[in-house]
């Protein structure tokens, strides 16, 4: 395991960024085709921010602007009451959740979805970021939803993003972490594929060789390797040829989700117009933000994070088990609630132990 990759807790050393929604397990039919687009989530606005913080001035300005004006802005804290809500961050760090869905996996089927739910932190200083993955099938109180009609009572964290879209998700996450949510990114996992294609590649390190079970069936092999989008896409896919199954998956999600931020940083794309237009393009098809996040100011607090900056955390847990017929993941409320109280003091030391 890397040593940029830490796990918070006993348990597998990574925990679960995808995990199908089974239907078995009550999930309700996905939303309207109309609102699929604000409800597709994951980590571009960083990585955009992250490029353009290293542009000249004007250069930024330019394209962040063009990226302001074709990102589609969500009102993600619609509904959710101010006085339930953790208080605002004191120490000037900033907490910012990331949402993923890959729409297109192979393995999504009957309405399913494959969820990632982040949050992270970026402390006052913005030399760092702690990645910190909740598993989607966390089992915690989830609030009632707007409409009426669903939560008040435990669940799948996961549940409440169906239930209630994102800001219900933002309610139970702060409920869950008293960790107040200053921004949300929302993106499709599956759009990575055009990113990845806009930087010319990644450059990927497999830990050992295995062939894919997706068409076209292609085979990784041990060691560095440069992957388009496809084959990066189909690589975080991966899972049944591993014995901890989702924990692979994970760690091969992040490994994705650190070789585009490096390339982005470092391959020349400010210096390429076609290649520029080609990545602001591919992010702005996919993202939505919420109606709050300035790029600019994101791009200007960012100039400096690079992936060497990411460090991963999985959220405390107890292990895996089952709630009646559903397949849970139980918190370690103790080492939960010491966990996310560093996060909140923007003790980065302690996060980071």
């Amino acid at each position: 395991m890397s040593d940029r990759q830490r796990t918070v807790g006993p348990g597998p050393d990574a925990s679960t960024f995808f995990s199908d929604v089974d239907q078995a397990d009550g999930s309700v039919t996905p939303p309207p085709r109309r609102r699929r687009r604000g409800r597709r989530i994951a980590l571009i606005v960083l990585l955009v921010v992250v490029l353009l913080g290293g542009a000249t001035a004007g250069a930024a300005a330019l394209y962040l602007r063009s990226v302001e004006s074709g990102i589609e802005r969500v009102d993600v804290f619609e509904g959710v009451p101010e006085e339930a809500r953790p208080p605002v961050t004191a120490t000037g760090a900033m907490n910012i959740m990331i949402l993923g869905s890959d729409s297109r996996d192979p393995e999504s089927t009957g309405g399913s979805r494959s969820d990632t739910i982040i949050v992270a932190h970026l402390p006052k200083d913005r030399k760092s970021a702690q990645l910190i993955s909740i598993p989607r099938d966390t089992w915690v109180h989830v609030p009632r939803s707007k409409d009426g009609q669903h939560g008040d009572r435990d669940a799948k964290i996961n549940a409440a993003y169906a239930w209630g879209g994102v800001p219900l998700m933002v309610q139970t996450v702060e409920e869950f972490t008293r960790v107040r949510i200053d921004h949300v990114a929302i993106v499709d996992f599956a759009g990575f594929k055009e990113i990845i294609d806009a930087l010319g590649g990644v450059n990927i390190s497999s830990d050992r060789e295995f062939k894919s079970i997706h068409p076209p069936f292609r085979t990784f092999t041990k060691g560095v390797q440069h992957m388009d989008g496809e084959a990066a896409l189909d690589y975080s896919r991966q899972r049944k040829q591993f014995p901890d199954g989702d924990f692979a998956r994970i760690r091969h999600q992040q490994q994705v989700i650190k070789a585009i931020l490096d390339k982005a940083a470092s391959g020349g794309i400010l210096t390429n117009p076609g290649k520029l237009n080609d990545f602001v393009k591919a992010s702005t098809r996919s993202v939505s933000v919420d109606k709050g996040m300035s790029l600019l100011d994101m791009a200007t607090d960012l100039r400096s994070l690079r992936g060497s900056s990411l460090v991963f955390f999985t959220s405390p847990t107890k292990g895996t088990g089952r709630v009646g017929s559903e397949s849970v993941v139980f918190p370690d409320p103790a080492k939960a609630r010491s966990f996310y109280d560093a996060v909140r003091r923007d003790a980065v030391q302690e996060i980071t132990q």
